[in-house]
Order: structure tokens, then C-alpha cells, then sequence
């Protein structure tokens, strides 16, 4: 394997783990995981897109590069009132639902038809308390934070992939540094950090946790992917792809874990010119991928232990950052279309808010809102043209 495979696929699994590790923590934290149960959520998600990463590039021969849904992390950080237990029902269904995709095409017409502007409004309404949450950091404890976002500012300018993990690795060093992080506990170090946590499935969870980590990793993730594939010349196996994340996602959650997927941004390291001259022999940069995320499954342990003993703080303004590029994203999606704009702002709007109603999450409701109001609109429109 030549060189420059290992060295994309290296720099593709760094920037995928270190720029939003923070994030997946704080959705574990949301949902009560235990320390235990928490690394067994980082092994499980690494462990599952490292063998389906290097399973789909072999069989396809297609570089395939998986990761894990940042927006569905987001989406989980941001519930109140479930635990671990009806999380993992949660992502079950949700990996479930996303293989049935694949197998279904009337439920995949059914998620075509939802307005991509909605969608991204709703993906937009979840990240946004994230972002917010860098200037409220900043406020409480300035001479903390400042340095992080500073650092973060001044190496986008240079390279946008490397900004994140500069301000992680700067929170790292003040927090311990300052005497301001907590015991690093590395006593429970497990060569294997797997736990099996019973899933519980709850309708109200399934409906308000499970069906947007779907749509989300579906619609912000795995569609994306798949597009990046095509652009650079390559024609995805979607099918495969659906069914690998899906019932690989599935099985994760038995450890703790939310779903994986295509990748997108760090999927364009592994497929350009640089990687490889011979287009057809690419597909081997999955190999190198899987390998790195199985490493880093293994040190799982270690890196969540140093996550957890840092400030709250930190780890906020940490996980604000790595969101802010999607969210730029997500915000032009949501308003590009004239016309959806306003049920776009209502979806965003309701889902930002964080209300639970029913026991079933604001993603949920923003999404439903936001259709009832394209609806009416539609409507509307048409009753006006109708008239003389």
C-alpha cells in the first residue's frame, strides 16, 4: 500500500475523532451513560465504521470512508428526559429504519419528499444551542475561552480541517495546565471496552429521538456522501452502503452507540489525485482507514478520560466550534428556497427551542410544524390563483 494512502487515511480518522469527540461525549452525558457505558459508545461507533469502512471498499472497490453522525450527536446532546436504555432503542430503530431504506423504496420516496429546506432546518434548529453555547462560555469564564476561539479563528483562516482540532488540543493544554481539569482516571482501562447495555423500546423515544437521528444522519449525512463519491467520478453502492451502516449501526447500539454513515468531508482527503494516480486502486485507502479507527477504538479508554476530567466549559465551546461550519451549511440550505423560507425559520425556530411535548423531542415537532406550514402555504397559493 503506497504512502500517501496510509498518510490520507491517517489524517482523515485525526481530524473525523479529534474535531468532534467532544460532541459525542456530551450526547452520552445527555443521555446519563455511565463512564463505562460512554466508552463503550466511542468503541463500539469506531469499531463499526472501521469494519464496515474496510468491508465496503474491498467488496465495491470504491473508496468508502465511514463516520460517525455528528448532527445525530447533536441531536442527542440536546435531549432531556431519556436515558441510556431507551437511547439504545433509539438508535436500534433509527439503523433499522435507515437498512429498510435500502430495501423499501416507497419509504425511500417518502424521505425524498420531505423539502430538503425543512430538512436542513430542522439539522440547523439542533445545532444551533450548540453554537450559542460558545458565546455563553466565553462570557462566563473569558480569559479560558478567549485563547480557544482565537486559535480556532486564526487557523480556519489557514486551514479550515485542522481549526477544531488546534482549539481542542489548546483546551487541552490550559485546562491542564491551568490546574482547572479534573483527576484523569485511567484505572479501569480495558483492552476490549465493550459493554452490552439493555436497549429499552419506548414509542415516545422512537418517535422523538429515533425517527430525526434518522432523517438527520440520512438526509445531512449519508446523501452528502454519497455525492461526494459522485463527484469525484465514482459510482456509490447505496444499497450496500444503507444496509452496512444500517444494521451495523443497529448492532453499535447494543454497546451504547449511535449511528455511523457516509462519510463527506473527510471522505474528500481519501479520494483525490494525491491519494493515489490509479483511480482504480483507491478503494484501498478504506483498508487504511478501518485499521486507524480500530486503533482508535482501542484507545478509546484513554481519550475519554481525558475528555471527561476537562472543564464542562471546554468541552462546550470545543463541541460549538466543530458545528459552526454545519450550521453555516444548514442555515443556506434552509433558506435557499424563497418560498420555503418561512416554514424553514418555523421549523428551525421550534426545534431550537428544545420543547418536549408528549415525551417526544422539538426535532420532532419542528419537522411537523414546519410540513404544516409548507402545507398551508401551499394552499394558499393555490386558492389564490384559483380566483378571478
Amino acid at each position: 500500500m503506497r504512502l500517501s494512502m496510509i498518510s490520507a487515511a491517517l489524517v482523515a480518522a485525526i481530524i473525523g475523532y479529534g474535531s468532534t469527540i467532544a460532541l459525542v461525549l456530551a450526547a452520552a452525558q445527555a443521555v446519563g451513560a455511565t463512564a463505562e457505558q460512554t466508552t463503550s459508545w466511542v468503541a463500539a461507533v469506531c469499531f463499526g465504521k472501521a469494519i464496515g469502512s474496510a468491508c465496503l471498499s474491498t467488496w465495491s472497490r470504491v473508496p468508502i470512508v465511514l463516520a460517525w453522525s455528528t448532527p445525530g450527536a447533536a441531536l442527542i446532546a440536546a435531549t432531556t428526559g431519556v436515558d441510556i436504555h431507551a437511547a439504545a432503542g433509539a438508535f436500534i430503530a433509527a439503523g433499522l429504519a435507515i437498512a429498510l431504506t435500502a430495501l423499501i423504496r416507497p419509504l425511500a420516496r417518502a424521505i425524498d419528499a420531505i423539502p430538503a429546506s425543512l430538512a436542513a432546518a430542522m439539522l440547523a434548529g439542533v445545532l444551533l444551542p450548540f453554537c450559542l453555547a460558545i458565546a455563553v462560555q466565553t462570557a462566563a469564564a473569558p480569559a479560558l475561552i478567549l485563547p480557544i476561539v482565537a486559535v480556532f479563528l486564526v487557523v480556519r483562516l489557514i486551514s479550515p480541517l485542522y481549526a477544531v482540532l488546534a482549539a481542542l488540543a489548546v483546551g487541552v493544554g490550559l485546562a491542564f495546565a491551568g490546574g482547572g481539569a479534573g483527576p484523569v482516571d485511567f484505572s479501569g482501562f480495558d483492552p476490549l471496552p465493550l459493554t452490552l447495555v439493555r436497549p429499552d423500546f419506548r414509542l415516545d423515544v422512537i418517535v422523538g429521538l429515533g425517527l430525526p437521528l434518522y432523517l438527520v444522519t440520512t438526509a445531512s449525512q449519508n446523501l452528502p456522501g454519497f455525492a461526494v463519491l459522485r463527484a469525484n467520478g465514482y459510482e456509490p453502492p447505496v444499497r450496500a452502503a444503507l444496509l452496512t451502516t444500517g444494521l451495523g449501526s443497529a448492532a453499535a447500539a447494543l454497546f451504547g452507540a449511535h449511528t455511523f454513515n457516509m462519510a463527506a468531508i473527510t471522505a474528500s482527503i481519501c479520494l483525490g489525485d494525491d491519494v493515489h494516480p490509479d483511480r482504480s486502486q483507491r478503494w484501498r485507502v478504506g483498508l487504511a482507514y478501518g485499521g486507524f479507527w480500530m486503533l482508535l477504538g482501542f484507545a478509546g479508554p484513554l481519550v475519554v478520560a481525558v475528555v471527561l476530567a476537562m472543564p464542562s466549559g471546554i468541552v462546550a465551546t470545543v463541541a460549538g466550534l466543530a458545528l459552526t461550519t454545519p450550521l453555516m451549511t444548514a442555515a443556506a440550505a434552509a433558506l435557499a428556497e424563497p418560498d420555503h423560507r418561512f416554514p424553514a425559520v418555523a421549523t428551525l425556530v421550534v426545534t431550537a427551542s428544545g420543547i418536549a411535548v408528549l415525551g417526544v423531542g422539538a426535532a420532532f415537532w419542528g419537522l411537523a410544524v414546519g410540513l404544516g406550514a409548507l402545507a398551508m402555504e401551499r394552499a394558499a397559493r393555490r386558492i389564490r390563483q384559483s380566483l378571478p
